[in-house]
């Protein structure tokens, strides 16, 4: 086999494992958005909402409700960073990070949610902010797992450069995301419906789950899935 085949074959293979975990992590956000809209009464990933919402609040002089979704709003930028040095501790940095915010949705779980502005409405908040360190290129592209409203612009202008000429398919994978958040959001309205906070200990399986897919990924076919930096790697995360 060819060195170029190789690589044909190498970049396929990661693509498709990216994709899947794509999937994956956008459905367990939908789930966790579905489940804390409907038991705290705000949104735990969808940010623009939460700051809409506020700045709404902020207009009608309610400003208790204004500073819980401006502090979902701080929770969720924390999550992020916290997602980003968490991964650096593992080798396996997506096992890691997906395993580190299964065990925060299982304490998520134990805690009252249902009342505004509840520790395990923040903490789950938390959670959503740093899933979004495990996937964040696929060869290159930027994807979104907690936020799709980026990923639906980046598939409405691919369709339109594909209207004017470009014959690059790329931009479809865009639509993976919501897909997941989609899916994910019905079943995890479905489970509240049924069993309420308890809807959460699925979420916190299925996130072990998707963990355990990850651990058995090969690192060569995850180095793509990191954001482009001129920043060195993490030292916690060589050698190991």
């Amino acid at each position: 086999m060819s060195q170029q085949r190789r690589r044909r074959l190498i970049m396929a293979r990661r693509k498709g494992i990216g994709l899947v975990l794509v999937m994956a992590i956008s459905m367990i956000a939908g789930m966790t958005d579905a489940i804390g809209l409907l038991m705290a009464g705000d949104f735990v990933s969808f940010m623009s909402g939460n700051t809409t919402r506020a700045a709404l609040a902020i207009g009608y002089g309610d400003w208790s409700t204004a500073a819980i979704l401006i502090s979902a709003v701080g929770f969720f930028i924390i999550g992020n960073a916290l997602g980003v040095v968490v991964a650096g501790w593992f080798r396996k940095r997506l096992a890691g990070l997906l395993g580190v915010v299964a065990i925060l949705l299982c304490l998520a779980a134990i805690l009252p949610i249902e009342m505004r502005g509840s520790p395990a409405f923040f903490l789950v908040v938390l959670c959503m902010g740093m899933i979004n360190a495990t996937v964040e290129h696929i060869e290159g592209l930027p994807i979104g797992l907690t936020y799709v409203t980026g990923a639906l612009s980046r598939f409405g202008r691919g369709i339109g450069r594909w209207l004017t000429g470009d014959r690059r398919h790329d931009w479809i994978i865009q639509i993976v995301p919501w897909i997941g958040m989609v899916v994910g959001a019905v079943i995890g309205g479905l489970l509240t419906f049924e069993i309420g906070q308890q809807a959460l200990w699925v979420v916190a399986g299925a996130t072990v789950a998707v963990a355990l897919f990850a651990f058995r990924v090969p690192n060569r076919l995850q180095t793509r899935f990191r954001a482009p930096s001129g920043s060195p790697a993490p030292r916690t995360a060589k050698g190991k």
